[in-house]
Order: C-alpha cells, then sequence, then structure tokens
C-alpha cells in the first residue's frame, strides 16, 4: 500500500488538512489552484459567503474539467485521425518505395533490352554490309555478263554470216555435183560407142571426174559437219540468254 501524505494548506484564508496518495508538491498544486479560484470569485463578489465561494469554485473547476476534457477528447480525436494520415502516408511511402523498386526493375530490364537491341542493330548492320558487298560483287558480275552476252551477240551474228555463206557453198557444191554426175553419166554413154583410144580417154577422165566428184562429196560433208557445229553453237548461246 502506497504512504499517505498529510499536507497542511491555506484555502481563501483558512487552514485545512489534506490527506491523500499523490505526492505533496500535487496536493499543494492542487489546494494553491482551489485558492485562486476562489480569490478570483471573491473579487468579483466581495459580499459572497465562504460556501458561496466554495460553490462557485467548484463550478468553475468543474468547468474548467469538462474543458479540459473535451480538448482532451479533441487532441485524441486529432491523435486518431494523425495516427490515421500516419498510417496513410506511411502506406504512400511503402507503395512509392514499391514503384522505385519496380521502376528500377524496369529502368534495368529496360537497359538489358536496349543492350540486346543494340546488339541486333549491330549483328544487322554487319550483315548489311556482308549483303552490300555481295551486291556489289553481283553487279560486277552482272556488268561481266552482260559484256559476255554483248561479246556472245557479236559471235552469233558472225556465225549466222558465217552458216549463210556455209549454205550457199553447200548448195553451190550440190549443183556441181550434180553437174559432174550428168557430165559423167554422159561420157558413159559416149564411151560404149567409141573406137578404144578414145575409150581409154574416156576412162581417165571419168575416173578424175569421179575423183573430183568424191572431193566434191568430202567438201559437202565437212561444210555439213562445220554447219551442225554452228547450229550447236547458236543453240548453246540462246540457252545462255
Amino acid at each position: 500500500m502506497e504512504e499517505v501524505n498529510r499536507v497542511t494548506v491555506k484555502i481563501s484564508g483558512q487552514e485545512y488538512t489534506i490527506s491523500g496518495e499523490m505526492s505533496r508538491e500535487y496536493i499543494i498544486r492542487v489546494a494553491d489552484y482551489v485558492d485562486r479560484k476562489m480569490q478570483e470569485i471573491s473579487q468579483m463578489l466581495p459580499t459572497a459567503t465562504t460556501v458561496s465561494l466554495a460553490v462557485l469554485s467548484a463550478v468553475n473547476a468543474a468547468d474548467d474539467y469538462f474543458s479540459l476534457l473535451e480538448e482532451t477528447r479533441s487532441l485524441q480525436d486529432r491523435c486518431t485521425q494523425l495516427e490515421k494520415d500516419a498510417a496513410h502516408y506511411v502506406q504512400l511511402w511503402d507503395e512509392a518505395k514499391k514503384g522505385y523498386l519496380q521502376y528500377k526493375e524496369d529502368a534495368r530490364a529496360s537497359q538489358e533490352h536496349r543492350q540486346q537491341l543494340q546488339q541486333l542493330f549491330n549483328e544487322k548492320t554487319a550483315e548489311y554490309s556482308k549483303l552490300l558487298s555481295a551486291y556489289d560483287e553481283l553487279k560486277k558480275q552482272q556488268e561481266a555478263l552482260l559484256s559476255a552476252c554483248d561479246e556472245l551477240k557479236k559471235q552469233q551474228e558472225v556465225l549466222l554470216v558465217e552458216n549463210e555463206q556455209l549454205r550457199e557453198t553447200a548448195e553451190n557444191l550440190r549443183q556441181n555435183a550434180e553437174n559432174l554426175q550428168q557430165t559423167l553419166q554422159t561420157l558413159q554413154n559416149q564411151q560404149s560407142q567409141q573406137p578404144a583410144v578414145i575409150h581409154n580417154e574416156n576412162e581417165e577422165l571419168i575416173s578424175q571426174l569421179e575423183n573430183k566428184c568424191k572431193d566434191i562429196e568430202s567438201s559437202f560433208f565437212d561444210l555439213q559437219m562445220e554447219n551442225i557445229r554452228l547450229k550447236g553453237e547458236l543453240d548453246q548461246y540462246k540457252k545462255t540468254e
């Protein structure tokens, strides 16, 4: 059990002994408060009795109590609101912190994505350079093919002219061969009707004509082979166009 303090105090000119478990200083402070209240009322109501002063002081003290109580409640409500606001601000801070962390994560991912894009760009640039070099090489090959095509066209024109000439020569040889065959037939017919000496001369002439026919036939065969070769070259050229 706590110690009971007994304190003698003076209120409105009279001494009172107050006992309580509160400290001596607290009891004295309470007594001084009551004394001040009674003195204030006494100054406003000089004719009031001590009982009236005590009642009015009690009413004023009760008013102060309820005012302080109302102020305390208001402060409690304000503290409650401040606690709610603080909790709200803490929540906002947590959300802001999460947002910042998410921003850092997004920034890191964005940096990685940017690096990947840069690497892809470098690869595509290198690939483009290779394609450009290949294009330049193909362009040179195209120019070379066009030049070769022009040269082949010129050769084609020459071959066409040579083919026409060979065709004309073959036609002339064919006509000459036919003429020689007719001459040979005529000589053979005449031989059967002439003396032996003329017959020998005709034999020799016939032999010469036969040899000449063989030469013409050989030349005609060569011309035909050359013509076949030229046609083959023309066909090959057409396929390359």
